[in-house]
C-alpha cells in the first residue's frame, strides 16, 4: 500500500468504516511507514481535542435565564493549531513522496542506459560538440562542461526523460565508472545526496534548472563530481 492510498483510507479507518482486508492493509502499512503513523497519531490528537475541549451548551430550564457565554477560543485554537501540524505534516510527506519518484526516474534511466546499450546519442566527447546537438531538442541549453584535468572525462550526451519532461543527460567516466549527469528544466526539489538501489545520487539546482548525478561511484568520488560541475 502506498503512502497515496494510505491518506485516502485515514479517516475512514478512523470512523471504523473500513472492511476488515482494508483495515489490516492500513495497519500493516502504518507499522513500516513512520510519515502515515505520524499523520495517524496527529489525527487522533485532533479528535480528541476537539471532543474534549468543544462547548457543550444544555437549554436553560426558562426563558430570561442568563446563560453562561460559551467559550469558544481554546477549542478553536487547538483546532487551528492541530490542522496546522497535520497540514505541514502531508506537506512533508508529499515532497519526500516526490523527491522518491524523481530519484528512481534518475537510477531507472541510468540502468537503462547501460542495459539497452543507449548510453550516448551524440557521438562525441568534446564539449563543443556535445552542446550544440541538444538545441532544438530541448527547451534550455545545458551547461556542457570538460573535466578530463579532473579525471572525469566526458564521454558524450544522449536526451532521456525526468520527472515526467525531457532532459539532457550528459555522460562522464572515473576509471571504469559511468556516471550519468541528468539536466532537466525543474529547478524545485530538495539539494542534497542519498543512495538508492546500490547506487549514489547528488542533485542540486541552479538556473531554474535541476542537476541529478548519478553512478555506482563510491560516494566520496561523486560528490567531488557533483562540486566540479557545480562550481567550474
Amino acid at each position: 500500500m502506498s503512502c497515496e492510498e494510505a491518506r485516502d483510507l485515514l479517516h475512514g479507518y478512523l470512523d471504523n468504516e473500513l472492511d476488515l482486508g482494508a483495515a489490516l492493509g492500513f495497519e500493516r502499512h502504518l507499522r513500516g511507514c513512520a510519515a502515515c503513523e505520524r499523520a495517524y497519531a496527529n489525527q487522533q490528537t485532533l479528535r480528541s481535542a476537539i471532543r474534549s475541549q468543544a462547548p457543550y451548551f444544555k437549554a436553560p430550564a426558562r426563558l430570561g435565564r442568563n446563560v453562561r457565554p460559551i467559550r469558544w477560543a481554546a477549542p478553536l485554537a487547538i483546532a487551528a493549531a492541530v490542522t496546522f501540524m497535520l497540514a505541514g505534516t502531508w506537506a512533508t510527506l508529499r515532497t519526500r513522496q516526490r523527491g522518491d519518484l524523481v530519484a528512481r526516474d534518475v537510477v531507472a534511466g541510468h540502468v537503462r542506459s547501460l542495459m539497452a546499450n543507449h548510453l550516448t546519442d551524440v557521438p562525441s566527447s568534446d564539449r563543443h560538440s556535445v552542446k550544440p546537438w541538444f538545441l532544438g531538442k530541448l527547451d534550455f541549453s545545458p551547461e556542457v562542461k570538460d573535466l578530463s584535468p579532473q579525471g572525469f572525462p566526458l564521454i558524450r550526451g544522449r536526451l532521456d526523460y525526468v520527472e515526467d519532461r525531457p532532459a539532457a543527460a550528459l555522460v562522464y567516466q572515473r576509471g571504469k565508472h559511468i556516471i550519468n549527469l541528468f539536466v532537466w528544466k525543474s529547478g524545485g526539489g530538495a539539494e542534497g545526496r542519498e543512495t538508492m538501489d546500490g547506487y549514489n545520487l547528488s542533485r542540486w539546482n541552479s538556473g531554474g534548472l535541476s542537476y541529478w548525478a548519478v553512478s555506482d561511484l563510491n560516494a566520496a568520488e561523486l560528490e567531488e563530481f557533483a562540486k566540479l560541475v557545480r562550481n567550474q
